[in-house]
């Protein structure tokens, strides 16, 4: 993140994509492309897209949005390779326990999408669109429980089984430049990066891009330094040079990938107690599924 300027961002970067999907217009026009049909209004709700702490410390970058029809969409920009599909349960899950009221009939449920963009290929197919609903095995038809999950890669090859305009939009995704959107000849996807640019020249959002990578830059430091220090101490317990240099590593990994989910669930402001308490560090690797430093 900390490469490059805020202006010099492509939508594929998680935080650009936050920002641009934190407005409503931006956010039709993105799902018109993606899902190929007219959107008349839409509604994003903040306190689902971005959160940031009163010291932008933190963000979460999915996108929680519904219709004036009462259509729920989360949509979230995918740059590592994770387990999807059970994050795309999950995700239905909390849209339809939003939209489903104490007492209310499960008629009451709004039809839901769940949409990942991803910037490799989630299932190997080279396909840039796969969408999925639950069927009967048996008869193949649909339950028709309003529910369906798509998941993008904007490295497909299959460009004559898709809409076009999901194509360009999945290329300008990764190359997010004036050339690009101009010469798709997209008129949603020309206003799109029109509003972009726009956003690009705020102050305050640049502001908050450069806060939360300084903020990150730091913690990665940190972790680098918990982790040498677990990888020496469990290199010396093996008595091994080669023990010692897989402990360093292992160690290092561990905890960067611990802070970035401690970021990404808004206890950024936690993370200076992971060197210095050493019981807070073994019960957060345990809260984030990470083997504690005894179990390694």
């Amino acid at each position: 993140m900390c490469k490059k300027k805020f202006q010099e961002l492509n939508l594929s970067d998680a935080f650009l994509f936050a920002a641009v999907m934190s407005d409503s217009e931006n956010c039709r026009l993105m799902l018109e492309m993606i899902l190929g049909i007219p959107i008349s209004s839409l509604e994003v709700h903040s306190e689902h897209n971005i959160l940031f702490r009163s010291d932008y410390k933190s963000v979460r970058l999915d996108v929680f949005a519904s219709t004036k029809v009462q259509v729920d969409y989360d949509v979230e920009m995918q740059n590592e390779k994770e387990n999807l599909a059970k994050r795309s349960r999950f995700y239905q899950v909390r849209m339809d326990s939003v939209s489903l009221k104490p007492g209310e009939d499960y008629n009451a449920l709004h039809p839901n999408y769940v949409i990942f963009i991803c910037t490799y290929d989630p299932f190997g197919y080279g396909l840039y669109r796969y969408v999925f609903e639950n069927r009967c095995q048996e008869r193949n038809f649909p339950l028709n429980d309003g529910t369906t999950k798509i998941f993008l890669n904007t490295k497909g090859t299959n460009s004559e089984d898709v809409p076009k305009a999901l194509v360009d939009f999945l290329h300008y995704v990764e190359d997010s430049s004036d050339k690009c959107a101009v010469g798709t000849q997209n008129g949603t996807l020309a206003k799109l990066h029109r509003r972009i640019v726009s956003l690009k020249k705020s102050r305050e959002w640049e502001e908050r891009y450069m806060t939360l990578a300084d903020y990150i830059q730091a913690a990665e430091k940190k972790a680098e330094r918990i982790g040498l220090e677990q990888g020496l101490e469990q290199g010396r317990a093996q008595g091994l040079e080669q023990g010692q240099k897989l402990g360093l590593a292992q160690g290092q990994n561990k905890l960067l990938n611990l802070i970035q989910c401690m970021c990404a669930n808004g206890e950024a402001d936690q993370i200076p107690r992971l060197s210095s308490d050493p019981a807070f560090l073994e019960e957060a690797f345990r809260k984030y599924g990470f083997p504690a430093s005894s179990e390694d």
